[in-house]
């Protein structure tokens, strides 16, 4: 049997995917919007105090196209406080002014053929600040997001977990390259899902040009981990929201 990367976990993700029901926000009176708004400011303010206690992260992003009007990303410790905050949003006002679009549970995940050696080799990973800084991560207020689940084929000619562990981490050399040419214009996410969800992975983008991710992506394409073994699930993209952009997109 083939050596199975080690990988060191840190936040647990829940990229929760909402469309608005214009329809009944346009029908509700100007208290029930209101009141809704208000229930909303104070689901988002708590944030703040959860990041300041370095006991998570969230970002919320509306999304372009039809897919969906808004994506709410949380970073958390465990599944219980990803589970409660779903609850929480659902019992809110505003929520029932929304329908789930879509959702995205898994992990953030540091591998060894990227770990430099913290992965497995006993050491506490929390004591390194760079990996600490990446397996609990502030999510960036970038403009952008994209999002995009994917695997790594299981094909009887291209089977990604049948090369030997030396081939994947040269293969996965190379490809991390790519990533490392867009530091400063790119920061990703990467976030483990087997047996949490439909894929294997997650990838979340951020930038403050949108341009690049087209740019990452595509170059990305010629990188034989990509072109041979790589494959991808829808694409979601969209534009940071604040409190107040929020409430502008809200606006009638």
């Amino acid at each position: 049997m083939n050596e199975a990367a080690l990988t060191l976990e840190g936040w647990y993700a829940l990229h929760d995917f909402r469309s608005l029901n214009w329809t009944a926000w346009t029908a509700a009176d100007d208290e029930e919007r209101a009141v809704a708004l208000e229930e909303l400011h104070a689901f988002m303010q708590e944030w703040d105090t959860v990041e300041e206690a370095k006991e998570g992260s969230t970002t919320v992003y509306s999304i372009v196209g039809q897919k969906a009007d808004f994506v709410m990303m949380f970073l958390r410790e465990s599944l219980e406080a990803l589970n409660q905050l779903e609850t929480a949003f659902n019992k809110i006002a505003f929520a029932q002014y929304t329908t789930k679009s879509y959702s995205y549970v898994s992990i953030v995940e540091l591998s060894n053929y990227a770990a430099g050696g913290s992965a497995g080799d006993g050491s506490d990973p929390m004591q390194n600040p760079h990996v600490a800084a990446r397996l609990k991560p502030v999510l960036p207020q970038m403009k952008h997001i994209c999002f995009y689940p994917m695997n790594k084929k299981r094909e009887l000619a291209d089977n990604w977990y049948m090369l030997d562990m030396e081939k994947r981490r040269e293969l996965m050399h190379s490809h991390g390259l790519i990533g490392r040419g867009y530091a400063g214009k790119v920061k990703q996410i990467i976030t483990g899902s087997v047996g949490f969800d439909d894929w294997e992975w997650g990838v979340t983008l951020f930038a403050d040009d949108a341009l690049q991710f087209k740019k990452l992506v595509y170059e990305m394409r010629f990188d034989e981990v990509s072109a041979r073994y790589g494959e991808f699930g829808p694409f979601y993209v969209g534009n940071l929201l604040t409190l107040d952009s929020f409430e502008e997109l809200l606006k009638l």
